[in-house]
């Protein structure tokens, strides 16, 4: 049985008919959805809703993630979701969350995955960092060892965040959420309202924030930053809000992590540098390079930390962080629009 989720106490009217929507069909713990039997709700995205389920076949434990109403009405969404289950059903490696399956139950898709019982990588920052160089860079190697598998299997993940990384009892990492993955065979798609899961700013490469599609060393880079935080215990680019964060990534000074942080070495600092350049042809040419770079710190050249760091990239006018802002502001402005015009149509008023 499903059951409706209610909107939230302060709920105010004129927030529109998207909340409304928003207001989505929610399994609740019990609830027996095809073979799986509801245990309890483990997270809510803009992609759909993830619960941990037992499987009444198997008998084990899985992680059950269904697409919410809006997302299989919108077709590059639904188009994202069909991508995450090609992925998940093709990559087999330790650090890689397994793909159990998948089916359609009363005309909605579902994806089941292996249940990971761990610790969330953003915890672990959140209490640990800064970490000892050593504890960070067998952490930061093992999550590069399961993405290089990917990259080889033709696979980018673009959303590498600590949010998507679990850390098991024994140390191993996890890597979740191919949800905007990108494969050799996948179209091109695009969607049709703004929606944070294109991306998280903090970790997004300038590529990314750019509008193209990116590549490994797009993956690459969100590696080096969060190489970055867990040595420093901050990522290197901030900002007020995600715009200001944006444009850091893309004229700001990169910083030097041997000045930022104490006890970190000048070779350290520049893999990480490496890691973090903006034209991803600066950057290592693939994750084994860097991998390699992580294992022979005596050899590798420093000379990046004066020309990779310091003063701020001047940018192009259509590239200014002012440019960029009208811009989003001009598509948000489109897609509210948009929304507000299939708002009345739903309900049946024409404006």
């Amino acid at each position: 049985m499903l059951h409706c989720i209610l909107p939230m106490p302060g709920y105010n009217a004129h927030r529109g008919a998207k909340d409304k929507v928003l207001a989505m069909l929610q399994l609740q713990v019990g609830d027996q959805f095809d073979h799986f039997q509801i245990r309890g709700l483990l997270a809510q995205g803009g992609m759909g809703t993830i619960y941990r389920a037992h499987d009444l076949l198997s008998g084990r434990e899985v992680v059950l993630k269904v697409p919410d109403q809006m997302m299989i009405g919108d077709p590059a969404q639904y188009e994202r979701f069909q991508r995450e289950l090609e992925v998940m059903n093709t990559l087999h490696h330790p650090a890689i969350q397994k793909g159990l399956g998948s089916g359609q139950f009363n005309r909605t898709p579902y994806l089941v995955t292996e249940l990971v019982e761990g610790q969330s990588m953003r915890k672990l920052i959140e209490t640990r960092a800064p970490l000892p160089p050593a504890e960070a860079i067998s952490l930061i190697k093992k999550i590069a060892e399961g993405m290089a598998y990917c990259h080889e299997h033709d696979v980018i993940h673009r959303d590498l965040k600590p949010e998507n990384i679990l850390i098991t009892a024994e140390g191993q990492p996890v890597i979740l959420d191919f949800g905007l993955a990108l494969t050799k065979s996948s179209r091109r798609v695009t969607y049709a309202n703004l929606s944070s899961t294109a991306g998280t700013p903090d970790y997004m490469a300038p590529e990314q924030i750019e509008g193209r599609r990116g590549d490994a060393r797009t993956d690459l880079y969100a590696i080096g930053t969060m190489l970055y935080e867990l040595l420093s215990g901050k990522t290197p680019f901030g900002g007020d809000n995600n715009l200001a964060v944006m444009a850091q990534h893309l004229q700001g000074a990169i910083p030097r992590l041997d000045r930022e942080q104490p006890g970190i070495s000048p070779q350290l600092a520049a893999v990480v540098a490496r890691c973090l350049q903006r034209d991803p042809d600066d950057r290592f040419p693939d994750l084994r390079a860097f991998m390699d770079a992580l294992d022979h710190l005596d050899q590798v050249d420093t000379s990046i930390l004066e020309k990779g760091t310091g003063q701020a990239t001047a940018l192009p006018f259509w590239r200014s962080p002012t440019v960029m802002a009208v811009g989003v502001a001009i598509l948000l402005m489109l897609a509210i629009v948009v929304f507000a015009f299939a708002a009345q149509a739903m309900r049946g008023v024409t404006p």
